[in-house]
């Protein structure tokens, strides 16, 4: 019987990129082909992940040296007017990273060609802050006209926003592009929900190239959060007793809770704070309240009460007792988020005259 002939070509496609590996036509061939497509993916596995963009701290110095200033200083009075408006832009830029990375995609207005990401349900009605980002980007196109992008901008500005409410400093680097595409299907399946089980928002962590670790220090970003009613109905007519006991204090937070937000009949844009003992201000008392069972939304309770989270309630304890390892955790996990980016944007991307719209 005949042995029909092997080509002596493979090819295979790897991220967008050809590898043409020349095989022997020879079945007893195969474990050194095997051995050599291997290595040849692994090599160049290595050589892609050492070509990524490389972000910089000094990206801007001589192209722009007061971006940092006129930022700081637009946030400060965005702050002063609402001190609000810091979870606003911290937020949008969590929602940015979540989709396609740190690129600005969240921040395009659907046009004639493009369906931006706005309207994707963990976003509609639920994000703001987007004049904000205007008007820095007004500012330093007067003064750097062309150079600094959005995605940049918005990066930049969450530190800040962080900063002026009481938490910590970090080293933002930078020099990302602008992405001239979003992607609205990732939008709704990227971004973590308030009703979500803990190991499907681990998993979207994890697939971000984060730990569980930064699930958790980044979740502290709700000391200074803001819920709609839609987002906590089930929480507070569900488990919260179950969670909370009952202790007076927090039966009497429970009601306070349902008056402005009913089980029924509207109301589901009433908003309230996520930490209601220190709501403007950026701080582990998030941490303390899960402790006593009374986290807003069903996924932040879960980090502590959940029996999937053996690791999450560990780490809730330890920031709940130690604000300054929460700092410090909650820095490294910005940076971390900050750094996942969009190679493509730096082949394709731009700087955005407007970051509403694709540059024409």
């Amino acid at each position: 019987m005949s042995v029909p002939p092997i080509s002596p070509t493979l090819t295979l496609q790897l991220s967008k990129k050809t590898i043409t590996a020349t095989m022997a036509p020879s079945l007893h061939s195969k474990p050194l082909v095997l051995q050599f497509l291997l290595l040849t993916l692994f090599i160049l596995g290595t050589r892609l992940h050492a070509s990524d963009p490389v972000l910089k701290l000094d990206y801007y110095a001589s192209t722009c040296p007061t971006l940092f200033e006129i930022i700081k200083k637009e946030m400060e009075c965005a702050v002063l007017a609402d001190p609000r408006n810091a979870a606003l832009i911290l937020r949008l830029h969590f929602h940015d990273c979540f989709v396609q990375g740190c690129d600005g995609s969240i921040l395009l207005d659907d046009t004639i060609t493009l369906q931006g990401e706005k309207k994707a349900s963990p976003n509609i009605n639920a994000l703001k802050g987007f004049k904000i980002i205007d008007s820095i980007k007004n500012k330093l196109e007067s003064e750097c006209p062309g150079i600094v992008s959005c995605a940049d901008i918005l990066t930049t500005a969450a530190r800040d926003a962080v900063i002026l409410v009481g938490g910590p400093y970090w080293e933002v680097p930078l020099g990302r592009k602008d992405s001239i595409t979003a992607n609205y299907a990732l939008a709704n399946t990227n971004i973590p929900t308030a009703d979500e089980g803990l190991p499907s928002i681990i998993s979207k962590f994890l697939y971000q190239g984060l730990s569980v670790t930064d699930v958790v220090a980044l979740s502290g970003a709700h000391t200074i959060g803001i819920a709609r009613c839609t987002n906590f109905r089930s929480r507070i007519y569900g488990d919260f007793e179950a969670t909370s006991g009952h202790d007076p204090i927090s039966e009497s937070h429970l009601s306070s809770l349902k008056s402005i937000c009913p089980p029924t009949g509207g109301g589901d844009n009433n908003i309230t704070a996520m930490d209601y003992v220190t709501p403007n201000l950026f701080d582990n008392s998030f941490y303390q309240i899960l402790l006593k069972g009374e986290g807003l939304l069903n996924s932040d309770q879960e980090m502590y009460s959940s029996l999937f989270g053996i690791e999450t309630k560990e780490l809730v304890k330890k920031y709940a007792a130690d604000p300054v390892a929460f700092f410090q955790q909650f820095s490294d996990s910005m940076v971390k988020l900050g750094n996942i980016i969009n190679s493509d944007s730096f082949v394709t991307g731009e700087v955005r005259r407007k970051c509403r719209f694709v540059n024409t």
